[in-house]
């Protein structure tokens, strides 16, 4: 079998694996990735693409879990959880309904904030740095709103995110549809969020590979991890279906699926698959000129000039492989209530992936203790291309034995513990 012998080893090719590769290479380390498949097939490949220092509120907060609950039985629900029995998931509700209070919601949306704001900031400073041609945009998104009760009960997001620092307007309807001629007529207000951007995932994953293997990353596909080898509590070796792998640090970039391999280590991540859903079509005559959240379905709603995604929805529903029709449709059907044309002429793509949730909707980063030379860079949840330059700026620094431009302590497996 052959034999690999890497200074810093990446497990894991998506965005995250490849936003690490890019800054170590920077810092002057050699670099190997190993990806179960082709680079950025995971969920980073369909996402909508927008750049969202507005998402910095956590998904857990007062009033989700009624909600979810009254969705239950609702299999085209934006946040739907599968009806089944299974520890992890349970153990992750009790641990996420738990910080379901305005006193956690607060103290995660502070940490967050600074993460996402600097992150765009980066991968903007990336893109002209390094030539990625992703569509990047400084495009602002837009929150629309058509029930006049929901609007009215929104005045807590604009508050929440002011109180760290990011801008958002409010708006009326006439100002909204003016400013946004593919919307139907009847939006009552909504939210611009001026700080956000967006570009089109799946190139923005393919040149940060371009620029990795310009830089002297290897990347290996087609790797499947199958076995760890731990002794005086470093990992002295791993076997993937490609050899046997050895490094002086191993960096856990997995997504959602990290917390399946991570147990073969002892490790137990609170990490479950939340499933999202997007169609992406040929770019229609009528199409939006701002990423659009249409909030009551809560489908986004993204246009670039090489084309036009709806996407989004969250399902626990684990592992399931399945292409769910109702869960598609129900993205048609939001892009037929509020947009003139809700789709360009040509159907490109119907795709789905695992968003790899926390509890607490932030992710794991940093050293894990028992195991010198293995790193977290995982649980980005639905928000990891957002974060993916200041994810691969902090874990150079840590590799590196810089100080972080961040504190680490939020992002640390032990808060599980």
């Amino acid at each position: 079998m052959q034999k690999h012998d890497s200074d810093v080893l990446i497990l894991g090719g998506g965005v995250i694996g490849l936003a690490c590769a890019r800054y170590l290479l920077e810092a002057g380390r050699q670099v190997t990735i190993l990806d179960q498949g082709s680079v950025g097939c995971g969920s980073s490949h369909g996402n909508c693409g927008t750049l969202t220092p507005s998402h910095a509120m956590p998904l857990a907060m007062p009033g989700v879990i009624g909600t979810a609950l009254r969705w239950l039985f609702r299999k085209d629900a934006p946040l739907r959880i599968k009806p089944r029995l299974d520890p992890e998931l349970i153990r992750w509700m009790l641990s996420f309904t738990g910080r379901c209070n305005w006193k956690d919601f607060s103290a995660t949306t502070r940490v967050k904030a600074p993460f996402l704001v600097g992150s765009v900031e980066m991968i903007a400073d990336l893109v002209e740095r390094d030539g990625l041609s992703c569509e990047f945009s400084r495009s602002g998104t837009l929150y629309a709103y058509r029930d006049a009760a929901g609007f009215a009960k929104s005045d807590w997001m604009p508050r929440a995110l002011g109180e760290v620092g990011i801008a958002v307007e409010r708006l009326d309807g006439r100002q909204i549809e003016a400013m946004e001629p593919a919307l139907k007529p009847g939006v009552v207000g909504g939210y611009l969020n001026p700080g956000d951007a967006c570009l089109r995932p799946d190139r923005y994953v393919s040149e940060l590979a371009r620029s990795v293997r310009e830089r002297g990353g290897e990347i290996i596909e087609r790797a499947r991890v199958e076995s760890f080898e731990l002794r005086q509590g470093r990992i002295a070796a791993l076997t993937s279906t490609a050899g046997v792998h050895a490094a002086r640090e191993v960096v856990f970039a997995l997504g959602a699926w990290s917390a399946p391999l991570a147990r073969q280590l002892g490790l137990r991540l609170p990490i479950q698959p939340g499933k999202g859903y997007s169609i992406t079509y040929s770019r229609p005559q009528v199409c939006p000129r701002i990423p659009l959240v249409l909030k009551e379905e809560s489908v986004c709603v993204t246009a670039w000039g090489s084309g036009f995604r709806l996407g989004s929805t969250m399902e626990f529903a684990g592992y399931d492989a399945s292409l769910n029709r109702i869960r598609l449709d129900a993205l048609r059907r939001a892009a037929v209530n509020g947009l003139h044309e809700p789709g360009g002429a040509q159907l490109v793509e119907e795709w789905y992936g695992w968003r790899p949730m926390t509890p607490d909707d932030l992710p794991i980063l940093g050293r894990v203790p028992g195991i010198s030379n293995l790193c977290m860079a995982t649980g980005h949840g639905m928000l990891g291309v957002s974060m993916s330059a200041m994810t691969g700026l902090l874990v150079s620094e840590l590799l590196c034995g810089k100080p972080t431009s961040l504190d680490l302590a939020p992002y640390a497996l032990q808060r599980f513990h």
